[in-house]
């Protein structure tokens, strides 16, 4: 199988350039990047399967030109709410299976809109494999399974753990940075009462995590949120949300969207004073993941044999206890999609978000951990 992975020597994608690097059935890996010197020297580190290329996604001709001569798109090309739509579109067009990174749901929104056209061309398309959206999913969508009834569903996620990648091709102001500003600012999509909603992000709300109490926590752009009500019609509500080791990280971010929303600062200058804050902020520690909200879960909460009940799943502790980066657990679960795709593990047509059926979780996460899940339902605690 020949792979063109899109941004494959940034931040994020040249983890999941690493980890293909590994898997026998691949005879070619073109490197894409903007920057072409970048991608060349990047490419030297691999086996002669791999080359680096110069490629500027917006030159839609010569993007499908590569594409046509590949089976399969990894795309981590940012920000996504300027490049994922397009990128997606050509790469159907071309026949080849496409997997994302996608972190920005109005992309998301439309790309899930191309399933009709995806199975025509007999493409598997999976949006948003990484870590928030992505590992976050599958966690809710084990959460799910465990209860009988599902009427909501919450994924949420640290910002102290989000930390910048130091090395990357990309020049100028980070495409992550850009996509986290862009989710606090403006107006966000999420599913309550059965419909989909307009609200203004980092709202609080109130989480209660089986045998952990209550915590706040605050909405967040993310795809997750529509999403699940897109593969689960019977949903009531569905909501992602972030939460902050320290509670001023939450409102340091809340004073950036003002100055953003005010106009106060420029666009590119807020997503840079993020990379800068997110740099600054500390991480959680292990006990505070434990007896506090996970750095990433899904909460799922239903009925159990016709009572009230709620699950929530994590990490195990000795995987919250790593010191992942940003790019490690977002880029690996996107060459994980790309192996199971490989042993045919992935095989249903179509577009999909990672809960929607195209992906076992227990294959998925048989992939990403050693350990067992960290599972916690109501009526045990």
């Amino acid at each position: 199988m020949k792979v063109l992975a899109l941004g494959g020597s940034g931040g994020m994608g040249r983890f999941s350039s690493f980890a293909i690097s590994n898997y026998p059935n691949i005879s070619k890996v073109t490197i894409a990047d903007l920057n072409e010197a970048n991608a060349i020297e990047f490419s030297n580190h691999f086996d002669d399967r791999f080359t680096g290329i110069g490629l500027d996604v917006t030159n839609k001709e010569h993007l499908e030109k590569v594409m046509s001569d590949h089976d399969v798109v990894l795309n981590t090309t940012g920000p996504f709410f300027k490049f994922g739509l397009l990128i997606l579109k050509s790469a159907i067009k071309c026949k080849c299976h496409y997997f994302d990174i996608c972190d920005d749901w109005e992309p998301t929104e439309e790309m899930l809109k191309l399933n009709d056209e995806a199975l025509k061309n007999d493409i598997t398309a999976i949006v948003g494999l990484g870590a928030s959206p992505g590992i976050s999913n599958l966690l809710g969508l084990k959460a799910m399974n465990e209860l009988d009834e599902t009427e909501s569903i919450i994924t949420g996620w640290d910002v102290s753990s989000a930390k910048p990648e130091d090395e990357s091709s990309q020049k100028g102001t980070n495409a992550a940075m850009e996509h986290g500003l862009q989710q606090i600012s403006g107006e966000i999509k999420v599913y309550k009462d059965k419909k989909y909603k307009l609200t203004k992000p980092l709202e609080k709300i109130k989480i209660h995590y089986p045998g952990r109490g209550n915590h706040d926590a605050f909405i967040f752009g993310h795809p997750e949120a529509i999403t699940f009500p897109h593969h689960f019609n019977n949903l009531k509500e569905s909501v992602n949300a972030c939460h902050g080791s320290k509670q001023s990280n939450i409102y340091i971010i809340k004073i950036l969207r003002w100055l953003v929303d005010k106009k106060l600062i420029s666009f590119k200058q807020g997503a840079s004073l993020m990379e800068w804050l997110e740099r600054k902020i500390g991480t959680p520690s292990i006990e505070e993941q434990i007896k506090g909200l996970p750095s990433i879960y899904g909460l799922a909460r239903g009925l159990k044999e016709n009572k009230n009940a709620s699950v929530a799943v994590t990490l195990s502790e000795e995987e919250l206890s790593n010191s992942w980066g940003m790019g490690a657990i977002t880029g690996f679960p996107l060459a994980f999609g790309l192996k199971l795709l490989l042993e045919n593990k992935i095989n249903k047509k179509g577009v999909f978000a990672p809960e929607g059926g195209a992906i076992d979780p227990d294959d998925f996460f048989s992939l990403l951990t050693d350990h067992p899940l960290s599972v916690s339902r109501s009526w045990e605690t």
